[in-house]
């Protein structure tokens, strides 16, 4: 966050030599031309699922009306085409992670698959009774229910880092609680209850010192900041298509290639194999190991197209343009009485999470909706989060690339009128 005042912020508008336009780019998104309850639509639930660009639309439709059909085991043109375009997207997420090797780029439905995969495969590989696996108090339930089974199904043990009251990862306390046991730290990037944006680079190296591999949540982190698992020698990295304007049903786990070939598949099916006969079965190189049976095609193409709209325009442009309306909401929401902010970390990033004295979250959002305004409301798939600032719920509103300070304006005002509803 920018650390300026609400007005000078307002003033800068998108005009700013690092920012972007977002009424030009909100041209290219058909869902948000559109009223709600007579008003116009102002979405704010991004952190759950961003609209979808036409680009993205135009890439889908093209590949069933003029391309659709199986990869990998066709002779014929179609199905060569197919292919070829399905690995040209590996080969760009490659390139947008920095991985070494497209081979450690692992096509899945999404950040949650990628977690189970990782908990199922290295769970059974390197995880025994006694083991201990670390992860944060402000994990998403993605990042907490695949490691509890792990624990469980092999006598393991889950233990979790600490975060203070304003949201920040306590990283002392981190550092002591990894031991000779710790075969694991899986922490989010940014998260996604509270914006709080993770020093994960830092983590690893705490974690490397001891010969621990990291696994990074990214589903918030790749919409708003540059990723470079080589920088951030992160062992894992999972992330999803819809977070970042892309399709439902599509994601990404990156993988060092020295843990993914030691793994056992996580499924068995077509397109995993070498040989199959009664008798046993060779699994098939990286990736196509872990990438059994037909994949989501259309989703990987449609996922290569959103990533080539979000670089076209510049991630560090859209992470300046999102701080900016980060700082503006964040003042100009806090000043509206009896609204308490929650997540307050120094660093953040996207998500403004907030409760209402009095009122419930729903009644909030349901309020605000009457006026156009999209939010998410609930515990956000992160329970015990809400457990450490006793909250039931909360209310969130979580910014993208179109967005605007108009926008920022409406929501807040909605969130005013719907005070004086309860009042």
């Amino acid at each position: 966050m920018t650390g300026l005042g609400a007005e000078s912020i307002r003033d800068e508008g998108y005009q700013a030599p690092a920012s972007i336009d977002p009424m030009a780019i909100r041209a290219d998104f058909p869902t948000l031309h559109q009223e709600v309850y007579g008003h116009p639509l102002v979405y704010l639930d991004n952190a759950a699922s961003a609209q979808t660009p036409q680009s993205v639309i135009d890439a889908i439709v093209r590949f069933y009306q003029n391309d659709y059909s199986n990869v990998h085991r066709g002779v014929h043109r179609l199905s060569q085409v197919a292919t070829d375009a399905y690995e040209a997207v590996r080969r760009d997420v490659k390139q947008l992670l920095n991985a070494a090797d497209e081979r450690e780029i692992i096509f899945t439905k999404g950040t949650t698959e990628s977690i189970n995969l990782v908990a199922s495969s290295f769970g059974e590989r390197f995880i025994g009774e006694g083991d201990e696996i670390l992860i944060t108090a402000m994990e998403h339930h993605a990042n907490i229910v695949p490691w509890q089974l792990v624990c469980e199904r092999k006598g393991a043990r889950l233990r979790v880092v600490p975060i203070d009251e304003r949201g920040e990862l306590l990283l002392d306390e981190l550092e002591t609680m990894i031991t000779p046991r710790t075969k694991l730290v899986a922490v989010v990037h940014i998260s996604n209850a509270l914006g709080t944006v993770n020093p994960v680079k830092r983590i690893a190296e705490i974690a490397h010192r001891r010969d621990v591999p990291v696994l990074v949540d990214g589903a918030q982190s790749v919409p708003h900041q540059r990723i470079d698992v080589q920088e951030l020698d992160c062992d894992f990295f999972a992330f999803s298509g819809h977070k970042v304007y892309g399709p439902t049903g599509v994601g990404v786990l990156y993988g060092k290639s020295r843990w993914l070939e030691e793994m056992p598949p996580y499924q068995g099916g077509g397109d995993m194999i070498l040989k199959v006969t009664f008798e046993r079965t060779t699994f098939a190189d990286l990736p196509n190991k872990f990438e059994a049976g037909t994949p989501n095609i259309a989703g990987v193409i449609g996922l290569g197209a959103a990533l080539e709209y979000l670089q076209a325009i510049g991630v560090g442009r859209v992470r300046a343009h999102e701080d900016r309306l980060l700082s503006y909401a964040t003042e100009s929401l806090g000043a509206v009485p009896g609204v308490r902010l929650i997540g307050t970390a120094r660093e953040k990033a996207g998500v403004l999470s907030f409760v209402v004295s009095g009122i419930h979250p729903h009644d909030i959002g349901t309020i605000v909706d009457r006026y156009g305004v999209a939010i998410r409301v609930g515990h956000h798939c992160a329970q015990p989060v809400m457990r450490r600032f006793d909250v039931a719920a909360t209310a969130r509103a979580s910014f993208a690339m179109y967005n605007t300070f108009d926008e920022v304006d409406v929501f807040v005002d909605a969130v005013r009128k719907a005070i004086e509803v309860f009042s």
